[in-house]
Formats: structure tokens, sequence, C-alpha cells
């Protein structure tokens, strides 16, 4: 064998061992080392414009009469406003002019006002939205000395008091008594037609007509009261509006006269009997 085909052999027998240690010391050794911690947490603020919108405060039920506590400004964004939505910026008045509307469907705290969901006063339907279901709206001819001095007010519950003439027989013969009796309790008062006026020399809020929240067979019993005689209202306590679960209570048997809590007595009309009181 020549010298450089020797040389040759062991040049590449070098470098074939070279090349195995290479090999066998980068995959034996030890992996590299990283130190772990806590995650990395990059926080972006993204500024949402936003613009404040009237939303309800506290529950509303339907027929609520809403009050200026009822409602609040809320910051909404821009991007979900309705067009139906109460603005600050362009109806700073909102509350105001709101107040004393009806809420025509129930409202959830933070839910925007639309003129859609509440019945403003004056409006056509304003009273029927006050109204629960299965109520009626009637009317009664009131003065001020038949209705607390004009101290009763919407939203109080009275107490509906008639008092009417009758004839009676006695040992003596046929006379004229007078009877008062309550005829329904605890009705809610919708509105009263007010207005400045004096009473005694002294200004007192006066109304000609109260109109009442009663059942069908109720408001019956109210219309057949107001034929038989004059018509009182008495102001209930707010402590006393409960009863009954808060619902009026009438004496229906005044529509068929069968009602003897007098006694029995026999009315006469025109010299003939038409019934009992």
């Amino acid at each position: 064998m020549s010298p450089i085909r020797l040389i040759i052999l062991l040049v590449a027998a070098g470098a074939a061992i070279g090349a195995a240690l290479l090999v066998r010391g980068m995959s034996g050794g030890e992996a590299p080392v990283t130190e772990s911690g806590d995650p990395v947490v990059i926080e972006k603020e993204v500024e949402v414009s936003s613009t404040k919108v009237l939303v309800a405060r506290t529950d509303m039920r339907v027929g609520s009469l809403l009050t200026p506590d009822d409602f609040e400004w809320s910051d909404w964004p821009e991007k979900a406003l309705n067009a139906g939505y109460f603005t600050q910026d362009a109806n700073p008045d909102a509350i105001e002019e709101l107040s004393g509307s009806v809420a025509r469907i129930a409202l959830l705290p933070g839910e925007p006002i639309l003129g859609s969901k509440i019945v403003k006063k004056g409006e056509t339907g304003f009273m029927a939205a006050l109204l629960e279901p299965g109520l009626r709206a009637i009317a009664v001819e009131i003065s001020p000395e038949t209705a607390s001095a004009g101290f009763i007010l919407p939203d109080d519950k009275v107490d509906v008091i008639l008092t009417y003439e009758v004839e009676v027989v006695t040992a003596q013969g046929v006379k004229d008594t007078t009877i008062t009796k309550t005829v329904i309790e605890n009705a809610r008062v919708l509105a009263i037609d007010q207005m400045f006026g004096e009473m005694d020399g002294a200004p007192a809020l006066t109304g000609s007509t109260a109109t009442l929240a009663l059942e069908p067979q109720q408001a019956e019993v109210l219309a057949h009261a107001s034929r038989l005689g004059a018509i009182s209202l008495a102001l209930r306590s707010v402590a006393d509006s409960d009863e009954n679960e808060g619902r009026a209570t009438a004496n229906t048997s005044l529509l068929t006269g069968s009602d003897s809590g007098d006694g029995g007595v026999k009315v006469f009309k025109n010299g003939s009997m038409s019934g009992r009181s």
C-alpha cells in the first residue's frame, strides 16, 4: 500500500471517530434548562365610548305609577344605542318629563326606558294602563265635604260610604229614616279631577269626580249606591291598605236588596215596598 493511500485512510478513520464522538455528546448531554415562573399576562386597555341612557332603577310592575326615584342615568355603549332610548345629551329633562307616567309593561332594574314601554300623562290608554287585569275604572261624584276635604289623592285607598233615606214601618206607622253603611272597602283611587279652590276661606285642593279601580260586580255596587243616595269617601290608613291582600271588597247584597244588616227593616218608596235595607 502506498504511503499516500495509507494517509488518506488514517484521516478518514479519524474523521469518522470524531463524528461519532460528536453525535454521542449531543445525544447523551443534558437538555438546556430553562427557568419557569408565573405566566406573563399582558393587559391592554380598550377604550369604549359610552353615553348616559335613562334606565329603570327598580322593578316596575305593569300599571306602576312612576316617580323620579324610579329612574336613573347609566353608562351605555354607543355602539349598542337604540334610537328610542332617552339619552342625557338629547333628553336632559327626561326624568322630570316622564315622572307621573305609567308602566305599560314590566321593567327590570337597569333596563333602558323606551317610549313604547310607558304611557305618559294625557296619552290615550293612560287610565287603562293603571288598571290591573280584571279591574274596571268607574267614576263617582264627590265634593270636599264627602272626600276628606281634598286630602284624598291618586293611589290612596278609601272606603265608600252610602247615606240614603228610606221609609220604614214602625208601630206608629210609616216614617222616614236615614241609613248609612259602608258598601265598598279598600278601593284604590286612580284619579281625582283636582283643582285649586277654597274651603272655609283657605286654599285647598278640591275635586268633583273620583275614579276608583274595582272588580266588575263591585263597580255595579258603586253605580247602584250612587243612585240610592249620597256617596262619601273615607281615607284609609296605609297600615290598613294590605287587608284582603290589598284588594277591595264590596257589599254585593245591596244589588239584590237582600241585605238585612239593619234588622230587616222594610224599605218603601212611593207607598209600595221595594226591598229591604
